[in-house]
């Protein structure tokens, strides 16, 4: 079964076309720079150079057409599209095809995910109207977590307020955090039953699996909750944004940017909100830079462990993403301030750089450290499999 695979981001598209049995990838690429000066596609075939040209690409929608123009015309059968969606809303509990039903509900979560939403939708829209006789699958990034029980997801607000304005914690990353679940449990032959995933990337977020199901994720209400990221702040006081407010004259648009754009890495190192830039400041003297890894990695170790008792204790541990499966300098700190409960990791095996999935626990490790490269694409692609065929 030949699939094509679309994450739209906010100014972003990526695509694939690939074999769902076979796993290989006949092209793909991404759109960059959508609805800013200087958008262009990088797009590569089976392996080969990674061709870069020059597009304008005003929305979503033209990038879209952009990318099914290439894909056609290397005259492969295709036989669903499978698109990425942030946030599906309450009634997205599993991946499901595009109906006027589904493409409604994800209509009805764009104030939760308002810079992804809209151009995902676009981006469907336009395949449906585009390709008409091809099904088109939704994967939800917060549908992975709605096995989540209600004492994980419920807010203490007042009740009637949260059910009124659908205000719980949703989760991201869940197709991520799937597919760890899924690599994860086919290297260790299926002897993991409590896992503690680790996205980290520049967007980052830790999920409690318990056989395969999701009981409880950093991400709360929309992305900005849990552990610090690349420009992300992560958990803060909720009365700071208030206090901005009030005390600082900050508009709520400028809070909001502040805290999702201008925070996290970047803010506290001034330096960058890319984790090699500011381990590389931090090794020649820069003390923001080294304070700001501090700060990720005990955040880090400290949400590993509340997501280890949503578990009650926990087989393994996993680090992917970005900075998860590139970082060995990242993984030993995180790994050394969990020493106290007995997680240690083999040095050598912690610098060893690989596409595939691999154990890094030393010897006497009571808990198993796995590195596990994320594909959220295959991810996605098996789900489309799964709904045409099932």
């Amino acid at each position: 079964m030949n699939v094509i695979v679309i994450n739209a981001g906010s100014s972003s598209l990526k695509y694939q076309l690939l074999n769902v049995e076979t796993r290989e990838v006949y092209a793909k690429g991404n759109c960059e720079r959508i609805g800013i000066d200087g958008s262009f596609i990088g797009h590569e075939e089976l392996g080969g150079d990674k061709v870069r040209t020059v597009v304008d690409l005003p929305d979503h929608a033209t990038a879209a057409r952009h990318v099914l123009d290439i894909l056609l015309d290397l005259d492969l059968p295709i036989d669903g599209i499978g698109h990425r969606v942030v946030q599906g809303g309450p009634n997205a509990t599993d991946s499901m095809l595009v109906t006027d039903e589904t493409l409604g509900w994800v209509r009805d979560a764009a104030p939760l995910a308002p810079l992804h939403n809209p151009g995902e939708l676009a981006v469907i829209e336009y395949c449906l109207e585009r390709m008409p006789d091809i099904a088109n699958v939704m994967v939800c990034d917060t549908a992975f977590h709605a096995t989540m029980p209600e004492r994980a997801w419920r807010y203490a607000l007042p009740r009637e307020v949260c059910d009124r304005l659908n205000i719980r914690k949703y989760g991201y990353h869940g197709t991520s955090h799937r597919y760890i679940w899924r690599a994860t449990d086919e290297l260790c032959d299926h002897q993991v039953h409590k896992l503690v995933s680790c996205h980290l990337g520049s967007g980052a977020s830790l999920s409690a699996i318990l056989d395969g199901r999701d009981q409880d994720t950093t991400m709360g209400l929309t992305p900005l909750d849990g552990l610090v990221m690349g420009t992300r702040c992560g958990s803060i006081d909720p009365a700071t944004v208030l206090y901005l407010q009030r005390e600082g004259g900050y508009t709520v648009d400028e809070v909001d940017a502040m805290m999702n754009k201008e925070s996290g890495l970047l803010g506290v190192s001034g330096v960058s909100s890319d984790s090699r830039d500011v381990e590389h400041a931090a090794n020649e003297g820069d003390e923001r830079c080294a304070m700001a890894l501090e700060i990720f990695c005990y955040r880090t170790a400290q949400l590993v462990m509340e997501m280890a008792q949503a578990l009650e204790g926990m087989d393994a541990i996993a680090f992917s993403a970005g900075i998860g499966e590139n970082s060995d300098t990242i993984r030993a700190a995180i790994c050394e301030k969990l020493a106290w409960a007995g997680i240690s990791i083999d040095p050598a095996k912690n610098e060893v750089r690989s596409d595939e999935p691999r154990d890094i626990s030393a010897p006497d490790s009571k808990v198993r450290v796995l590195v596990v490269p994320t594909d959220e694409e295959y991810m996605i692609a098996l789900d489309v499999r799964r709904i045409l065929e099932g």
